[in-house]
Parts: structure tokens; sequence; C-alpha cells
């Protein structure tokens, strides 16, 4: 089963007598202020075509401590006449807007409905909060300016769920999804429509938005996005999505999310029948100079110059925690997944870390966080102090997990983890390393960690 350690769980939002049933977490950490946003769809009941409105609630992290404020109703992110789905929060680090992206479907028709017949509809929406998420603008339909006339051959779409991100550039990226209408006649009928994963994305912080290309080859749907530096000194925009195949998909791209080359399947990370969101986030390998590290039992943790200290990244602009000589290259992406570990049902949500994601033979054996029914969950990477006695002010990697829950149904709660790096790597299950060339080295850098 894996380790028997779990870590402290909050019962953020709960199913209630009446039916009401909350559904599809999102969460989004804010460096400044220390904040916390976890956003859901509040449904009539448990099925989507009863989704209704959003909620949100707020916390502030003090230390390792996460306080929440009480959960309020998004009144503006809705589009009259439509239920409002698939929540997708993004945050402009250079100009201070939080965006929040969702769709709103017409009335209670269901996804499948949609799929079926071609009648497409979804919306396109955002808000924006220029204070943290303490008040929202009204809505905006951006469907005609972003999507325009391709959206005739899209039988439906969909974000994320869960967060955006932003690149070093700027670029702001929301993952989507979207069935393609293949063949619009078959003796009358809609013939056939397929899933592809893509990303919306703007260069001028969320003023105009244009759409990529889709992943081109295997079913894909549901999926979010990293941004990961490689020990080569590249950059790749790595996409993560569920698919029907039995096992996860992955696609890179090389011009930041304008073109996604031909997916792979990831046969260590198991999708149960039809499939089940998940979440990844990327952050700055843990790593300082000196003696080789050994390999990891996972077979993905590669010795090199650099040695790894647990759950530590340097501090912000003070040259890191490095003894010797002054780094000079940028510290590789690692990247962590959540979702449920059963192939057979949703069941046991649990984590897997990649220290080079460009392989999918590089996905560990999972630590499982919760053991009982689970599904959709959104992950987060955090900052937390190491200890008073680390140099330069260095923290501690921390992540923090937003999941679907409960005892008889995943539905029943969506609750909240948050743990360390160093938690991760001691509660990975050891296995045999699968035989593969490694890079060179890994690199030392000193960014802080950020949602990516």
């Amino acid at each position: 089963m894996g380790s028997r350690h779990f870590p402290a769980r909050t019962v953020l939002l709960e199913r209630e007598p009446s039916g009401v049933t909350y559904r599809v977490p999102a969460l989004l950490y804010l460096r400044c202020g220390a904040r916390l946003l976890a956003f859901a769809e509040q449904r009539l009941g448990a099925d989507d075509a009863h989704a209704d409105l959003l909620v949100l609630r707020r916390g502030t992290l003090y230390g390792s401590y996460v306080e929440w404020e009480d959960m309020r109703v998004l009144e503006t992110a809705t589009l009259r006449h439509h239920r409002s789905m698939n929540p997708c929060p993004l945050y402009d680090e250079f100009t201070g807007t939080l965006f929040l992206f969702f769709i709103t479907v017409l009335g209670r028709t269901p996804e499948s409905y949609q799929i079926v017949t071609g009648q497409n509809v979804t919306r396109l929406c955002c808000v924006t909060s220029a204070d943290q998420g303490l008040s929202w603008s009204e809505a905006t339909d951006l469907t005609q300016q972003v999507i325009g006339g391709a959206i005739k051959d899209w039988a439906t779409f969909a974000l994320g769920p869960g967060h955006g991100i932003q690149l070093r550039s700027g670029r702001l990226l929301v993952p989507a999804y979207s069935y393609h209408i293949d063949c619009k006649q078959c003796f009358g009928q809609l013939c056939k429509t397929t899933p592809h994963s893509f990303a919306f994305y703007s260069d001028d912080h969320g003023r105009g938005w244009r759409f990529g290309e889709f992943i081109p080859n295997l079913q894909t749907g549901e999926c979010q996005l990293v941004s990961v530096d490689e020990e080569d000194g590249t950059n790749v925009l790595y996409c993560n999505a569920r698919s029907p195949l039995g096992f996860r998909v992955q696609a890179l791209s090389t011009d930041d999310g304008a073109v996604f080359h031909g997916g792979e399947l990831v046969q260590r990370l198991v999708e149960p029948p039809h499939g089940c969101h998940g979440s990844v986030v990327g952050f700055p390998a843990p790593l300082v100079y000196g003696p080789a590290a050994p390999r990891h039992p996972a077979g993905s943790l590669r010795g090199s110059a650099w040695r790894l200290l647990p759950g530590m990244v340097p501090a912000r602009g003070a040259g890191g925690a490095t003894p010797g000589p002054a780094p000079f290259f940028q510290a590789p992406t690692w990247v962590l997944y959540s979702h449920p570990t059963s192939s057979m049902s949703r069941v046991n949500m649990g984590v897997h870390l990649s220290t080079f994601p460009r392989d999918a033979e590089s996905w560990t054996e999972p630590w499982v966080i919760y053991e009982g029914p689970s599904a959709y969950s959104d992950l987060a990477c955090v900052e937390l102090p190491y200890g008073e006695a680390s140099p330069s002010g260095a923290t501690a990697v921390a992540f923090a997990c937003l999941y679907e829950n409960g005892t008889r149904s995943p539905y029943e709660q969506i609750s909240f983890s948050m743990f360390t790096l160093h938690d991760v790597l001691r509660n990975i299950p050891l296995a045999a390393p699968r035989a593969r060339s490694t890079p060179g080295p890994g690199k030392l850098g000193t960014r802080s960690c950020h949602i990516s």
C-alpha cells in the first residue's frame, strides 16, 4: 500500500445535509502576503449538470500554520442563465492582478450531451481581483474575442481545472482542453469527437488572449502545466494530462505553449477507469555544492558534483545557502504530481516526484497522503522557514494539496494538507530503478519557489 504516514488534514468544504456538494478544487499560493486561495464549485448535487456557483476560502500562512477565513460565494463569477465551473486561478507577479478563469455552461446541459451532439453551449469567462481575492470584478465573457470562429469545431471545452502559471517572460498560461469535432455528419448525426489539451496564453498581462495548438496525437483532457528548467540550461513547457488510455499523458512545448509536440503515455502514472484529474507543480531542485549524492532508489535523483540537502532551497537574492564557490548555474526543475494511485477506482490520493520530467520513466512510486476514496486535487508550492539555524535565511520547499475525499465517496469533502519536500523524500516507497541514460550534473540556482 505504501507508507502509513499521512500528513495532517483540514476539511475546508463538506457536503451539506441538503445535498449541496463541493467539487473541483483549485489552489493558488500568493507569495506576497503568504496567502492561500482555495476555490471550488458549489453544486446542487454531485454531477456536473448540477454545478451552480464558485466559492472561495482565503487562508493566511503563519509559519507552518494556516488560518482560514469563512467560505464566500463569488457572486460576480457568473453569467446569466449559465452555471459556473472549472475554476482556474492565475496570478500576474508583474502587475499584482489575480485572474480567475472559469467556464459557464447554459442551463443544466451536461458535458456529455455537448460531446454527443456537437452543440457547444460553453463560454470562456474571467473575473479579476486587485486585492488578493477580497473583491472581484464583474465577469467578462471572452469567448468571441479569444476563440472566435474556431468554436464551431469544438463540441465543448473546459479549463484546467486548477492553477494556471506565469513564465519568466511574463507570459500567462491557462491550461485547457477541447472536444474537437473530427467528423460533423455521419448519417445525419455527429460522428466523432476527440479530446485534446492545449493552453490559452497572454503576452500583455491579460489584455489579450490567444490559444495554442492541440496536443496532436493521443486523447488528452483535463491538464496542468509546469515551466521546466533543464540541466543543460534549456527550458521546456511540460503538460501532464488526463486520458482514457489507462495512464497519464505528458507532452512538451519548446515555444511556451503555442505548439505542443506529440504526447507520450506515462506508464508509471496510472489512471482509474475513464481517468481522473491530477495536478503538477514545479520547484527548483534543492541542491548545494558538495560531495556527490547517492542515486535515489527510485532511480531519478542523480549523483553529481552537487549534493542534496533535503527540503532546502537557497534564499532569494542572497547568493544561496552555498558553502564554497559562488553558484553560476540555474537549478533544474523538479515536479510533484498528485492523483489517486489506483488503476481500479478513485481511491488513495498520492504524490509522485520526478527530477527529470521530460523522461516518462523518471517518476517515483507514490506516497499515499490519504487512504480512501479521493479524486480531483490541486497542488501549490509554498515557502516555509527552514529553521533558526538555516544559513542566509534559507527556506524549506513545502507543498499544499487541496483534494476531494471521503469515506464512502470521493465527493464528501474537500480537504487541505501541507507537507515538506523532506516529508516526500522520506515517505516515497523504495523501488528498484529502471535502466535509462542520465544527463550530466545538476546545477545550482537561487530562485525562490513559485507555483509553476
